[in-house]
């Protein structure tokens, strides 16, 4: 009976074009990018590709292995851990973040729950005080900036919540640097070292490491990353402490490891069914536009030619990143390209990616 169920529902999805794939990626105009891969794994279906290079300077081809900067893919890895300090009772999804980390937040600001960091729900203000990275030549400016997590969090307004945690939703990278801060002060241990010992050593992700404060390189063979900067052109960003991101939005991974990661994760590997069950539902609440919520513990959801995904995008100036899978992993998309603009147009690469991969 099992297989009559997993042959049913192979058969809703396309078979894989990989005319159509190679489009989704080779259009290195809209946006305007250096380089791009798509790895697409399952049983429904396996295609690999790439398009533009590694490296302007020396044209060199991209590898597999490759690394790149993951951004805001990194949420899923926080929220794993979170999830499994949950499992082993040191930490409580109804629990306000304020009992773990006393004194860090502004005093006026309403108890905030650890669930409610984990699906976006905290209402927390915006900080301010944030450099003024609005334009590539102040992201150039401000490349080498270093933050510790501390110092961002000191910029939330001491006023109350944008909107009573847990009643709206809204997507904010604040909820998951003190999500990493929770996971150091209930462990004893960085959150680096929480992720590569509980999921990087166990699965064998050997090109996945999250850089510490001071670390601006991305160690071994990568993607460079470049920002159209007026008056300059192309300008290698490789070179960047993302440590303003610690914690929601700095690792770095590849289109390989990023694969064996959700497939671990989504097939129960690193989680309790109970607990990764959290990470597949959106609060029954609504986003701050009206919108329904689209984000979990962890990860968000989008349904693209009738086809349910899970998982996340991420951004890094100069990089841009998504890892994406059914619920019942026949279809894996992790994907990787090198915009060097940052704005909305990014959207196009991702946009026609998904549509090739479910139409």
């Amino acid at each position: 009976m099992k297989s009559l169920v997993l042959a049913a529902v192979v058969a809703l999805l396309p078979p894989l074009d990989p005319e159509a794939l190679q489009a989704a990626i080779a259009d290195l105009a809209h946006p305007v990018a250096t380089s791009a891969q798509l790895r697409v794994s399952g049983p429904a279906g396996r295609w690999y590709g790439t398009a533009g290079v590694a490296d302007l300077a020396t044209q060199r081809q991209i590898r597999p292995g490759d690394r790149f900067r993951i951004g805001s893919v990194t949420k899923v890895f926080v929220a794993t851990v979170v999830l499994q300090l949950v499992q082993e009772r040191k930490v409580d999804l109804g629990t306000p973040v304020q009992h773990y980390l006393p004194g860090l937040l502004p005093p006026n600001l309403e108890p905030v729950t650890v669930g409610q960091l984990l699906d976006h729900t905290s209402g927390i203000p915006f900080e301010v005080g944030f450099p003024d990275l609005s334009t590539p030549d102040k992201v150039v400016t401000h490349r080498y900036d270093r933050w510790t997590p501390e110092q961002r969090v000191r910029l939330v307004p001491d006023t109350k919540a944008k909107f009573p945690p847990g009643t709206r939703q809204e997507y904010r990278g604040i909820n998951y640097v003190l999500a990493a801060l929770l996971i150091e002060k209930v462990t004893g241990h960085s959150y680096g070292h929480e992720v590569d010992a509980r999921i990087l050593c166990p699965l064998g992700l050997t090109r996945t490491y999250v850089p510490g404060l001071n670390e601006t390189r991305i160690r071994g063979a990568h993607v460079r990353g470049y920002l159209d900067v007026p008056g300059r052109g192309l300008v290698d960003v490789s070179d960047f402490n993302t440590s303003i991101s610690w914690g929601e939005g700095d690792m770095i991974s590849t289109t390989g490891d990023l694969t064996r990661f959700g497939t671990a994760l989504f097939d129960g590997e690193l989680l309790p069914e109970d607990l990764l069950a959290k990470m597949f539902t959106a609060p029954q609440v609504s986003m701050v536009d009206g919108s329904p919520a689209r984000y979990s513990a962890g990860l968000q959801t989008a349904t693209i030619n009738g086809v349910a995904l899970w998982g996340k995008t991420g951004e890094q100036y100069g990089y841009n990143a998504g890892l994406f899978t059914t619920r019942d992993q026949q279809r894996r998309i992790a994907y990787s390209f090198t915009p060097a603009v940052s704005d909305s147009t990014q959207q196009q690469m991702t946009l026609r990616i998904v549509n090739a991969v479910t139409r």
